[in-house]
């Protein structure tokens, strides 16, 4: 996702900034990572009381935390006060959570944007507190002796002359001093007090970045299948939160294959969201497929030949209503089913934007488990607690060809993200069928997820993104 360099030439100098006669330390994003980079630098040897960090810091799950340690670590290493302003929204796939900081140099959270929204935070900082802070610390004094051997004095722009003489029509205002100071004690500095658990901190992150691809794209309307399964429950809900109800279309696909509990779920579950439902059987022209194509048959029972038609009429009619209407088509796959193309190419897989396949299965249904207790049972319960099914042919449940969600998904998280080896994930205690049935799946169906819909990047190894394998490769698992 890194592709700075294509666009922008890289800087070789640190700069201070000094404003009302506070130095400040501007830098970028991961130059904040580093112990001994540009933040050092400019506190250290150019003397930044304040270092003010523009990000566009790309959001997974557990980035939040791991880059708030970072940035506090920074603070407090190098005494200074740190405004970390961090980008929101989605682009393509990636999505950007906010979440700006201001942190003392004692490294302590002062205060806090909101998460997942554009906010406006104002804080009254103050600075007098770095110097009598550094004097006292001689490790700080020590390095400062060595980085004045080794490098020359940063350069130092003074704002308020340069404003002066230099910007020509831009006016900048000066604020006025004469307001009553705020207290630090009115801000929020706990990442708790505004997300709950990580289901909550992921479906904001969900709904976040489907608005964005759908507004910044140009389109008002989303249009998804219904099947009174969990995954399609979840994406509706996103769907509702991200746009509106009066924005979002769902059709009804039944064959004779659908239960009538799953009928009725996904009538139940579109009234409760309150968004427009179309019912389109298939099973007429399911019967038409089957008479006209008859002659290429080898069979007449009911094989993935004919459970793939089924996926692709409703693929069709999806496509055919997002293009009569110019509505964009939400994917419904998860990351289980599309990490071992448990799906099927040019059916359930057609879309626009697919939200939730970087999701493991056992995640969406924590999720879905979050929006009941939080919004008072607002999906069916029955769709959380019956077996996961496709209904493609009679009795039909995903366990008749994949291991239980549970189990799947420990070892996709292993061989995926983890990217530990055949012998190494059997060593965690799972059977070896199981394992190599399953890493021969999703090393076979690379060239499904390389024709697949482009969704949201929520893990550190979104299987669409950061795993692309060569999908002519001879190689296979003995």
């Amino acid at each position: 996702m890194f592709d700075e360099e294509k666009y922008f030439q890289k800087g070789a100098e640190n700069y201070i900034y000094r404003i009302k006669s506070v130095p400040i330390g501007i830098n970028i994003c991961e130059d904040m990572y580093f112990p001994s980079g540009p933040a050092k630098i400019q506190s250290i040897l150019g003397g930044a009381e304040l270092i003010i960090n523009i990000s566009a810091s790309p959001y997974y799950i557990g980035k939040i935390e791991e880059r708030e340690k970072i940035l506090c670590a920074r603070a407090a290493d190098n005494r200074v006060n740190i405004a970390y302003v961090n980008l929101t929204g989605g682009q393509d796939g990636l999505v950007f959570d906010g979440n700006s900081l201001i942190i003392n140099e004692k490294g302590s959270i002062l205060a806090r944007a909101k998460p997942f929204q554009e906010d406006a935070l104002i804080y009254d900082l103050d600075t007098k507190k770095i110097q009598a802070c550094r004097l006292q610390d001689t490790k700080l004094k020590n390095q400062k002796i060595k980085m004045e051997q080794s490098y020359a004095p940063l350069p130092v722009i003074d704002i308020d002359n340069y404003k002066n003489t230099q910007r020509g029509d831009l006016q900048i205002k000066e604020g006025s001093n004469k307001k009553k100071k705020l207290k630090s004690s009115k801000f929020i500095n706990k990442y708790s007090q505004y997300i709950s658990c990580r289901e909550e901190e992921t479906l904001k992150a969900l709904i976040l970045a489907t608005q964005d691809y759908i507004i910044k794209n140009g389109f008002k309307k989303v249009v998804l299948g219904l099947s009174g399964g969990i995954d399609s429950a979840l994406i509706a809900v996103i769907a509702v939160s991200a746009i509106g109800k009066s924005n979002v279309a769902a059709i009804m696909m039944p064959s004779i294959y659908s239960s009538q509990e799953s009928i009725a779920d996904a009538r139940k579950l579109s009234l409760n969201l309150g968004i427009a439902n179309i019912t389109i059987p298939i099973s007429t022209i399911y019967t038409s497929y089957i008479e006209n194509l008859r002659e290429i048959f080898k069979c007449k029972e009911i094989n993935v030949t004919k459970e793939n038609i089924q996926a692709r009429i409703r693929g069709n009619i999806l496509m055919a209503a997002a293009n009569e209407n110019n509505w964009l088509v939400l994917s419904t796959g998860n990351k289980s089913e599309i990490s071992v193309g448990y799906c099927t190419l040019y059916g359930d897989m057609v879309g626009g934007f697919s939200p939730i396949n970087d999701i493991y299965k056992t995640d969406v249904y924590n999720i879905c488990k979050f929006i009941n207790k939080k919004y008072s049972n607002l999906i069916p319960e029955r769709i959380l607690t019956k077996a996961p099914s496709a209904e493609l042919k009679p009795g039909q449940k995903d366990e008749d060809k994949l291991p239980p969600y549970s189990i799947l998904d420990r070892i996709l998280r292993s061989y995926i993200e983890d990217e530990k080896d055949y012998s190494s994930i059997v060593k965690m205690g799972f059977d070896e069928k199981i394992v190599k049935d399953v890493i021969c799946m999703v090393d076979f169906n690379e060239y499904k997820r390389r024709q697949g819909t482009p969704g949201i990047k929520l893990t550190q190894r979104a299987v669409s993104r950061e795993r692309k394998y060569p999908i002519t490769n001879k190689f296979r698992l003995a």
